[in-house]
């Protein structure tokens, strides 16, 4: 249920963003004013997508990873290093999710408000510590299957083939 939300929202996200900007390019070319609220809307949906995107990147596999060393270590010391990136990446992403729900706290005691929209700004940050937090939920998946299976896993719905290419 989780992953059709987040498939949800950030397809949301990204139609939104490119709705935002297409819609103010043409209302500038045209002789009626440039959508005021644009930029904030956009932004709002790229930080959605953003922090939102970490979970998904990390269930399908499709997360940023420097693959070098890992690509050409033999497959238990692929095993370890999955377990070990997995851990280590799921306690920072906690450390930074409690940073931002700090962040997002402030923001909110200091009564803060989009220029535009007039809209609460930390309704802007608050999807950042749920989305870290939900990646590094994530990412302790990804270290719990890779525990639990003999094959070596890049994430839960990814199985690490580049032995047999």
């Amino acid at each position: 249920m989780l992953m059709k939300v987040e498939t949800f929202i950030l397809s949301y996200s990204i139609i939104l963003i490119a709705v935002m900007v297409v819609g103010n390019v043409i209302t500038r070319a045209l002789p009626i004013k440039s959508w005021s609220f644009a930029a904030e809307v956009s932004q709002f949906a790229v930080i959605i997508a953003t922090f939102m995107g970490i979970s998904y990147a990390a269930r399908k596999g499709r997360h940023i990873r420097m693959s070098a060393f890992f690509d050409l270590a033999p497959k238990k010391v692929k095993k370890v290093l999955a377990i070990i990136i997995s851990f280590v990446t799921a306690v920072v992403l906690l450390i930074l999710a409690h940073f931002a729900f700090q962040y997002a706290v402030w923001i909110k005691d200091m009564g803060r408000v989009t220029t535009a929209l007039q809209v609460p700004a930390y309704f802007l940050v608050a999807f950042i510590p749920v989305g870290l937090t939900l990646g590094a939920i994530q990412f302790l998946r990804n270290m719990w299957i890779n525990i639990k299976e003999e094959e070596v896993y890049i994430a839960t719905d990814k199985k690490d083939f580049s032995e047999q290419v």
